[in-house]
């Protein structure tokens, strides 16, 4: 499977990529039919192995156009035209990506030619506005690694403990009722001493702090999704 490659760099410790494992949308322009599937990946064979699949569905379409984007650094982005003018498909599909930070995923844009040709620009913006539309129908969610923290306190203490949170912008992962309650959120190893140290205050001391290990989270990312493209610069 032959490919280009683009440079770009991401955070590490945190990235974006899309809300559900496997996702597909279309869209109709000018009587020819833009079928995007995307899929969260992590490494190149499952990337590869996804594109083989929508290739052998969807192959008796005109084209179907792909473009992938994974690594701790974005390190590998490959994309193909598949018999689309050079630059024209897999280039800008790519560019929505990057320009997203959309990382660990695979997108493929299946086109069933309707007999209007689009053009160059035309082109450009119907393969990028159809990896966008794919993306704002799952939305985004933004992975983390921090501590899992649970916060065990009173019934008396678990309100104030809740607004608390909710007003310093730290997400409840999730609440267990028992004898006294246990509030779950996510903390970054940097903010840890900070954050233990409000919270204590808040509370009086009355909390029972118990840091976990570091692992990933999922939290929504509502940022818009941008269908701008350096090609169309």
């Amino acid at each position: 499977m032959a490919g280009n490659q683009v440079e770009h760099v991401s955070e590490l410790g945190k990235y974006i990529t899309i809300a559900d494992s496997k996702v597909t949308w279309e869209q109709t322009i000018k009587k020819s039919r833009f079928i995007v599937n995307m899929a969260r990946v992590s490494n190149e064979e499952e990337a590869k192995n996804f594109i083989d699949t929508i290739n052998v569905e969807h192959r008796k379409a005109t084209h179907n156009v792909w473009a992938y984007m994974l690594g701790d650094r974005n390190e590998v982005q490959r994309y193909s035209d598949n018999g689309e003018p050079a630059g024209t498909a897999g280039v800008p599909m790519l560019e929505v990506l990057k320009n997203n930070a959309i990382r660990d995923i695979a997108v493929v844009v299946t086109r069933y030619f309707g007999g209007i040709k689009l053009g160059a620009g035309g082109l450009v913006r119907a393969y990028a506005g159809t990896v966008v539309g794919g993306v704002e129908a799952t939305g985004l969610i933004e992975r983390i690694q921090r501590h899992e923290v649970n916060l065990k306190v009173s019934y008396s203490q678990y309100e104030p403990l809740a607004y608390w949170l909710t007003q310093h912008d730290h997400e409840i992962l999730a609440t267990d009722y028992t004898t006294d309650v246990t509030i779950k959120v996510a903390i970054a190893d940097e903010d840890m001493a900070s954050f233990k140290d409000a919270v204590v205050d808040e509370l009086a001391g009355q909390v029972e702090i118990v840091v976990g290990d570091i692992d990933w989270f999922e939290v929504p990312y509502k940022k818009r999704v941008s269908a701008k493209t350096e090609t169309l610069k």
